[in-house]
């Protein structure tokens, strides 16, 4: 765990319901997790654990049926959508297993999505744009579209636009999944310079491997932690 570092996250009895016909499903049950900030964490545990609806809860993508969300120092789980939304915007960058890319879009439009919406200036946009591609080293690939890349290139370009508003921290569901394995263990080492430079990491992946690369790993069962252990250095 990151030794000294105050809690970015801080979850309280958090719990989540789904419908199944008329039967109620608890999904997370009371949970309660703290995670400091510069932390890099792995989410494991079989399917159906919880893992991605906490990591949707953490995102603020779904809320809690119970329980409260502070996200630095911002209870979440008391503002409206709008509210969340900007939090969103500013404070969490998301990373997906199928990439999410906009496949009508140029590597560069892609990533200038979001600063678009925040209202940044155009010149602005491109500069900051240009130079993330660079720093990722797909500078070259400004101009080709999703189907014209391939898997590894397609998730650092996810990955340049999940970071190009600065976030505070990066929420990634299995983000090697869909690739080989260089192709993942690059995508993972850029995961953890982007960590080394001080943003917090949180990552659902069922890859052993993987997990151990983890600063911190949490396993999760029927919704609840079953376990909570510092990966050895």
């Amino acid at each position: 765990m990151t030794e000294g570092q105050p809690n970015l996250v801080k979850i309280r009895n958090v719990d989540k319901v789904f419908k199944r016909g008329t039967e109620q499903v608890h999904v997370l049950g009371g949970l309660d997790l703290e995670i400091p900030a510069g932390e890099f964490l792995a989410l494991m545990g079989p399917s159906g654990s919880g893992k991605s609806t906490l990591l949707n809860i953490l995102g603020l993508l779904d809320r809690p049926d119970g329980g409260t969300y502070e996200l630095d120092n911002i209870m979440t789980t008391s503002l409206d959508d709008k509210k969340q939304a900007n939090v969103r915007r500013h404070k969490i960058g998301f990373v997906f297993q199928f990439f999410h890319l906009v496949p009508r879009l140029t590597a560069e439009q892609n990533v200038e999505l979001p600063l678009v919406l925040a209202g940044v200036d155009k010149t602005e946009r491109k500069k900051r744009v240009l130079e993330t591609l660079e720093s990722f080293g797909i500078g070259d690939r400004v101009h080709h579209r999703p189907d014209q890349l391939s898997g590894g290139q397609r998730q650092r370009v996810a990955i340049a636009r999940a970071t190009i508003m600065k976030p505070t921290v990066i929420l990634a569901d299995e983000p090697t999944g869909n690739l080989d394995r260089a192709s993942g263990n690059d995508v993972v080492d850029i995961l953890e310079e982007l960590n080394s430079q001080g943003i917090t990491l949180i990552m659902v992946t069922h890859d052993p491997e993987l997990g151990e690369r983890a600063k911190r790993r949490i396993k999760m069962v029927d919704g609840r932690i079953e376990g909570d252990t510092a990966t050895q250095s």
